[in-house]
């Protein structure tokens, strides 16, 4: 079977095609037929080597499949069940501890960049009823995110506001996931066409951070004094307008370092004269994406693919993804 592997120092042009044996599981694993893939800024920094990983690593943290095969001991699943990976295969509830969280796919153990692997039976949910893989394939990084941020440490309820910054994968899923709730949607964007594209899909005010580089006040104030919740996406590039842009009392949940933002400013009286909470956050367990798959199966909404590439294509897409065109997400489908 083929994988594509991270060859040291990284780079793009170090991502490898290879043929590996076909794996057999183990007692309590399932083998897993991979179908699809997306892309996330986590798997682009492990690409290029800005997260140094193991020489010969599989990457990509999402992946979406058929189970084909069962181990000794496994009940919950059977062979021809749709699943999808989790971002941290060992986090099953609860808070997160470092034994729960050391092991992530696509960085310290191998991702889902190839077309078969054996993986633990507990490190699977199943995937959303009348998905496609590609369409699961979205979820378990940037949509379990989203959820986190909104869902479980923000207790989003109907009539609350949020703001989502621009217009990636993790983004979209947080105005789905607000809308679905009943929440009011703000957004931020870099194009007029990225603007009426959100508007269409449901969010009542888009800023294009391009020409307003004091974005965050003009939320306060279009959105009545500030919103309920903030996805901060760009980390120092955003932050100091994410404060800005929240409500007195309000939260902000920090998931990304886009750009340049790995270092930045922050404004502490307003952090602390807003009141405001923030929280970093990355990703969540596998307790909360079955409870998100259960939310989407009700809501029924779908995320939104941007481009598909197969599976010789990986330096193509994160090429693609270097240039920021996306609306969404981009996925790989074999």
């Amino acid at each position: 079977m083929k994988a594509i592997v991270v060859k040291k120092p990284g780079g793009i042009e170090n991502l490898t095609l290879l043929e590996r044996p076909n794996p057999t599981p183990k007692a309590d694993e399932i083998l897993v037929q991979w179908h699809a893939t997306s892309l996330n800024f986590h798997d682009y920094l492990v690409a290029v080597g800005g997260i140094p990983v193991e020489d010969g690593r599989v990457p990509m943290s999402d992946g979406a499949g058929e189970v084909i095969g069962v181990g000794e001991g496994v009940t919950k699943w059977k062979v021809g069940d749709k699943v999808m990976s989790l971002f941290f295969p060992n986090w099953v509830e609860g808070t997160p501890t470092l034994d729960k969280t050391r092991f992530i796919s696509g960085e310290s153990v191998d991702g889902y960049m190839l077309e078969q692997s054996c993986v633990s039976a507990e490190a699977v949910t199943a995937i959303p009823e009348g998905y496609t893989y590609a369409e699961a394939a979205t979820i378990p990084c940037a949509g379990l995110t989203a959820w986190r941020g909104l869902v479980t440490e923000g207790n989003l309820k109907a009539g609350d506001t949020v703001l989502i910054e621009g217009t990636g994968g993790m983004s979209i899923f947080g105005l789905q996931i607000a809308l679905a709730a009943g929440a009011t949607v703000y957004a931020t964007t870099s194009s007029e066409e990225k603007a009426q594209r959100l508007k269409e899909m449901g969010a009542k005010a888009v800023v294009n951070y391009k020409e307003d580089a004091r974005w965050g006040k003009t939320i306060f104030k279009m959105s009545g004094g500030g919103v309920d919740h903030v996805l901060d996406v760009g980390g120092g590039s955003t932050m100091y307008n994410s404060i800005e842009a929240a409500k007195i009392g309000g939260s902000i949940i920090s998931i990304g370092i886009l750009g340049n933002g790995r270092k930045g400013e922050i404004t502490f009286p307003k952090l602390f004269f807003k009141h405001l909470r923030m929280t970093g956050v990355a990703v969540d367990c596998r307790l909360s994406q079955e409870a998100m798959v259960r939310a989407i199966n009700v809501s029924g909404f779908k995320p939104v693919i941007d481009r598909s590439f197969g599976f010789e294509e990986l330096a193509d897409a994160f090429r693609y993804q270097e240039t920021g065109q996306h609306f969404g997400k981009i996925v790989l489908e074999w």
